[in-house]
């Protein structure tokens, strides 16, 4: 029987372990992509970046479950919501 997931829930964690996930994301994301944020945008980028993480891995097909799995596809979509992010801020005049 697969469960099914709100917009704000992720498999095998709770809320708190949602946000925890999300600032260790976003913050991995940002030295990785050598930004600088606050900690508040370190954890609306990984909890966006977990969102794009799991439809993508959705999409491909891989499965993830518990506190690790949650992170890294979690940072996989941080890095790729920060690469998006900077690539549309390169463009403005």
């Amino acid at each position: 029987m697969e469960q099914s997931y709100g917009i704000m829930g992720m498999p095998g964690v709770g809320f708190f372990g949602m946000l925890l996930i999300g600032f260790l994301a976003g913050y991995v994301a940002e030295r990785t992509m050598n930004r600088d944020h606050g900690f508040l945008t370190n954890i609306l980028v990984g909890i966006a970046g977990s969102f794009v993480g799991g439809t993508l891995a959705g999409l491909l097909g891989i499965n993830y479950y518990g506190f690790m799995g949650n992170l890294i596809v979690a940072i996989a979509g941080a890095v790729i919501v920060l690469w998006i992010f900077g690539r549309s801020q390169a463009r403005r005049p």
